[in-house]
């Protein structure tokens, strides 16, 4: 946010506030909608609620900077008085924009709200470099340049049709907007704005999907919302929008391709998954980093600033990863830790050790304790009798990081796991995982748990016993030897990969993906524990979900029917949304 109107000043913090305060109240107001842009039949979309709740953690961020500076009026407080001439310094700025950048990533939750926490700090860390004989509007295309930038660096493999589309158009409108004679920063944020909602109804045509359920991106929509925002914030003019949905059929659907992929295995998956912090030479340097893992692996994320960076990758040649560190800089806290649990090494490496503590306290922590996200009040009680402590989530209600840092803090531990159990919650589990060894003396490792059932199959093998690198090794290779499946409804019509579905149809998921479409729990649970079992298990786990009724007694009645020699446990999870979740051993 910029003030054209004060030479010198290019930056002004009250704009800062009213956009933080606009957008948040922008993303609440429309968080109902852009949940509901969701490609998947079932209602788990929650992205509009985790850009809503990162942003709202951000702005919470800020006014407490602004409470403690003396500048209520600036954070809110209607009952404080106007800041007296003066009162607010270039300083209470720069506090202010490390205060939001800082929110947001704490209170990212979900892959959006991370993108969208990279998205902000970039932007801050531009303005925050703003010098007064920078015009304005070439500040604020260059700060939505580097959010763009940030926005594709956190994502490993970048697909065209999402936010991060809807933003490079937005970043290319502003820029060319600034290029203008006489451009001001008004005129930047209503030229990216605009391109914002042009760019989004065409997310359709890029990613098939979305064109099947007659939707644009979720994650598109709430960037455009939060660009309205900005233009509001500079001209005043609220610009007053519905819902963006597209009717079914409106958009002609791309012939589809060929997929070679076996549907139950799939393709080969790398060895090792590899983590590290890294303070590098140059940007330049991290770009030829990015690169480089994106050649020799996948699950790739790379998010930081210019001084810090956090890198993960999955890889068969671990060397090679953190050799492609060192050329780029000092990697330190290494973690590297091998998926398959029939080889024994190093299943955690540490560089050149870990910062100290800064702040947190002089008791000394002690021991290994367990995080686990979970997504019911049974499946908590299960985590929690194994050892572990439980953080409320799920779909709908993912945790953010800045409560995962807290979870992680609460054990008192020196060595902490933290289990996701969720794709979406994978990336702030590292977040808060990062930001823990950062401020405190604890070893903090994530396993990519990505279903709950995982995360039960990781904490079965779970050893305090065991050294911290071992122990995690085990837990990984258990979570990652079991197959997964659950039982849900379709709440609208769409295009699933197992077909089309009607509202009320009964789904089949097959480890994370659409498998069956039928209209009985029974039959369509018994057909993905078929395909679960295809390859051969020892131990069938059965989950029943909220108001599933006696389906998992009949599920595990038929399986010791029809499979004799499997063994099979039944716990009631108490999830919603989900009939029941299904894991083979």
């Amino acid at each position: 946010m910029t003030d054209d109107g004060q030479p010198g000043q290019p930056v002004r913090l009250e704009v800062v506030a009213r956009f933080v305060d606009i957008a948040t109240d922008a993303l609440g107001d429309a968080r109902e909608e852009i949940d509901a842009l969701n490609v998947f039949p079932v209602p788990d979309g929650d992205t509009g609620t985790n850009m809503f709740l990162t942003m709202s953690t951000a702005r919470e961020s800020l006014r407490q900077v602004l409470r403690e500076a003396g500048l209520g009026r600036i954070a809110g407080d209607a009952h404080a008085g106007p800041p007296v001439p003066g009162a607010v310094r270039p300083e209470h700025l720069v506090l202010a924009l490390r205060a939001l950048a800082r929110g947001a990533l704490m209170g990212a939750r979900g892959n959006s709200g991370v993108i969208l926490a990279q998205m902000l700090g970039a932007i801050a860390a531009h303005l925050e470099q703003a010098t007064p004989d920078v015009r304005a509007a070439t500040l604020v295309a260059g700060s939505l340049a580097d959010a763009t930038a940030a926005s594709y660096a956190a994502v490993g493999e970048p697909v065209e049709g999402t936010i991060l589309t809807v933003a490079r158009a937005a970043s290319e409108a502003a820029t060319e907007a600034a290029a203008a004679p006489g451009a001001r920063s008004r005129d930047v944020y209503v030229a990216a704005a605009a391109a914002a909602r042009d760019a989004l109804l065409l997310t359709p045509q890029q990613l098939p999907a979305l064109a099947a359920a007659g939707v644009v991106d979720a994650g598109g929509r709430g960037l455009s919302v939060i660009l309205d925002a900005a233009e509001t914030a500079l001209t005043g003019r609220r610009r007053l929008s519905g819902p963006v949905r597209l009717g079914h059929h409106q958009i002609p659907l791309p012939p589809p391709e060929a997929d070679d992929a076996d549907a139950a295995g799939g393709a080969a998956t790398p060895a090792y998954e590899v983590m590290y912090l890294l303070e590098p030479t140059s940007p330049e340097a991290v770009v030829e980093l990015r690169t480089r893992l994106a050649e020799i692996g996948d699950s790739l994320v790379v998010v930081g600033n210019d001084d810090l960076w956090s890198i993960h990758v999955h890889v068969d040649d671990a060397g090679a990863a953190v050799e492609a560190g060192i050329a780029a800089g000092r990697p330190h806290q290494v973690r590297i830790t091998h998926f398959d649990d029939s080889v024994h090494g190093h299943g955690g490496g540490h560089g050149h050790g870990r910062p100290g503590s800064h702040g947190v306290g002089t008791t000394r922590r002690t021991g290994r304790a367990v995080v686990a996200v979970s997504a019911g009040p049974g499946l908590a009680a299960l985590f929690e009798d194994a050892g572990a402590l439980a953080v409320p989530g799920g779909p709908g209600d993912r945790p953010s990081a800045g409560m995962l840092l807290e979870a992680v803090r609460r054990t008192g531990a020196a060595e902490v796991v933290i289990l996701p159990n969720d794709q979406d919650s994978l990336r702030t589990a590292e977040i808060a995982a990062r930001t823990a060894e950062e401020d405190g003396d604890v070893e903090v490792a994530v396993v990519p748990s990505r279903a709950q059932v995982q995360g039960l199959a990781a904490l079965a093998v779970h050893e305090p016993g065991r050294s911290f690198g071992p122990d995690v090794l085990e837990m990984t290779a258990a979570a990652r030897h079991c197959r997964h499946g659950a039982v849900t409804e379709a709440s609208k019509r769409a295009i699933t990969s197992a077909g089309p579905c009607e509202p009320g149809d009964v789904l089949g998921v097959v480890m994370g993906d659409f498998a069956v479409v039928g209209q009985d729990r029974l039959g369509v649970a018994v057909e993905v524990l078929t395909r679960l079992l295809a390859v051969g298990g020892e131990l069938v786990t059965i989950v029943g979900g909220e108001g599933s009724g006696d389906l998992a007694a009949r599920l595990a009645a038929h399986v010791e029917h029809v499979h004799p020699g499997v063994d099979v446990v039944t716990y009631d999870g108490g999830q919603p949304r989900y009939a029941v979740l299904l894991s083979v051993e």
